[in-house]
């Protein structure tokens, strides 16, 4: 910027401005000369003539010079960041009106460009930040040049600048890496594993050259896929049909056994053939529940990113299963004591939630000790506990603790009890019944409603707490 102490009368001191005027008058100087020497015109007023040519000269050419320089200061001002774009109104020329027009349609033009490249480079960070999976960018010397948040989080550094071999010193890969920079293939795959992630120790990574018309130094792009999570996904469902298979097939076993016995030996045996009936008829309820219990699986998964917009009272549900349930208390020589809060409705698939107080009830009354009471609470809860492997809504919920007395869970059961088939084996040593798919199931509901299940057990009370979104 110019001083206002390097000005004389709104021009620049170092402009050569007086320099261009003695320059101007130079001609006339030197007409004005001839005349004097030639005594046609005397030297008092050749000199005279010869200042009245540089007063005219400085007259004529002071309005341009001052409006150039309040151009010059203009333009300096754009330069530094001054958005504000000014029309210059006390410019008097028509040429440097016409300048400042034509600075101001310049300014305009590119700051439009600027905010729309710097409104598209935000855009494309923002996008790739919401991408799950870990992705790169790679110039031609293997370094860094940008990455999205997945990436920054997996390796926990600043990545950008930096070599990739610095956090990625797998031969396999940088070979593989090497192959696509120097355009000996355009695409590679492989999998990795990283030793500094234990944890995650498997990646698919594929390694892809830019398309040629990508600006910037941007040469390849690594994505990396966890395969932790598929091979997981995968090991549960080969489990999960190694135990569907085991539960179908016992029974399967049991009355294709006494089908036999009672088609040979027991044909006539009256006695012998209403127990076999009888066995038979448990099994085969035993199937349909497991069946019934696998299908309802199923069909949570299949609804598991639709959200619930019922409407549902909590208290009145568990009223209804209390009622259902008054012979297995009388049977099982229990009391069921409930402690209702005054709830609103919550937002919630009626027929989900009455699975999940249903199947926690039912496992109150199967597995407490006779001559115990089961206690039912109802609250409302100012917010939903986290949950470690899903993220739970975020408001006030509606609070639901089922305890009663029985085998106390040791810490490492409580962690695995919610898993398809898993039985504890003290209820396995006591013949008690069940498919081992009931807690999976309202695990899995209560997933649906981004709610969560509490587990805790201590000197034989066993507390399932369940915490469901109230919602809209």
């Amino acid at each position: 910027m110019i001083n206002q102490e390097d000005e004389f009368l709104g021009i620049d001191k170092n402009s050569g401005f007086a320099l261009r005027v003695l320059i101007l008058s130079i001609p006339a100087g030197l007409i004005f000369l001839i005349l004097g020497i030639f005594d046609i015109l005397s030297t008092p007023m050749a000199s005279l003539s010869y200042i009245c040519i540089l007063f005219f000269n400085t007259v004529f050419l002071m309005p341009i010079s001052t409006e150039l320089q309040q151009i010059k200061k203009y333009i300096l001002s754009l330069s530094s960041d001054a958005s504000e774009e000014k029309t210059l109104d006390n410019l008097t020329e028509k040429e440097t009106r016409d300048i400042t027009a034509a600075i101001n349609s310049m300014h305009k033009f590119w700051v439009d460009k600027t905010g729309m490249l710097e409104n598209r480079t935000l855009s494309d960070a923002a996008v790739l930040d919401t991408l799950p999976d870990p992705l790169l960018m790679i110039n031609q010397d293997g370094s860094v040049i940008g990455s999205n948040l997945a990436a920054r989080t997996l390796f926990e550094v600043d990545l950008n600048g930096r070599s990739i071999k610095e956090f990625i010193p797998d031969e396999n890969f940088l070979n593989t890496l090497n192959r696509v920079l120097s355009s000996q293939s355009r695409h590679e795959e492989m999998t990795l594993c990283l030793l500094s992630h234990p944890e995650k120790p498997k990646f698919y990574l594929r390694v892809s050259t830019i398309p040629w018309f990508a600006k910037g130094n941007v040469i390849a792009v690594v994505s990396l896929y966890d395969l932790q999570k598929a091979l997981q996904l995968e090991q549960m469902q080969q489990d999960f049909v190694a135990n569907a298979s085991h539960e179908l097939r016992t029974p399967l076993s049991i009355i294709s056994g006494f089908i036999e016995t009672l088609q040979t030996t027991a044909r006539n045996d009256e006695k012998a053939r209403d127990k076999f009936l009888h066995i038979m008829q448990e099994q085969t309820s035993y199937m349909s529940a497991l069946i019934e219990n696998l299908l309802s699986l199923s069909k949570i998964e299949l609804s598991m990113n639709t959200p619930p917009n019922g409407k549902v009272n909590v208290n009145a549900i568990i009223r209804e299963i209390k009622s259902a349930l008054e012979i297995k208390l009388k049977e099982n020589r229990l009391e069921l004591a409930t402690r209702f809060a005054r709830l609103p409705q919550i937002t919630a698939d009626e027929h989900q939630i009455t699975q999940v107080l249903q199947n926690l009830m039912d496992n109150a009354v199967k597995y407490a000790s006779p001559d115990t009471a089961i206690t039912i609470t109802t609250a409302k809860a100012q917010n939903i506990p986290p949950h470690k492997y899903y993220e739970v809504a975020a408001g006030t919920a509606v609070e639901i603790s089922i305890a009663n007395y029985g085998v106390t869970i040791p810490p490492e059961d409580i962690d695995r009890i919610t898993e398809r088939f898993y039985r504890l084996q003290e209820h396995k040593n006591k013949n008690i019944k069940g498919t081992g798919l009931g807690l999976s199931l309202a695990a899995q509901i209560i997933k649906r409603h981004r709610g969560n299940l509490a587990i805790t057990s201590k000197d034989g009370l066993t507390t399932f707490t369940v915490y469901l979104p109230i919602g809209s």
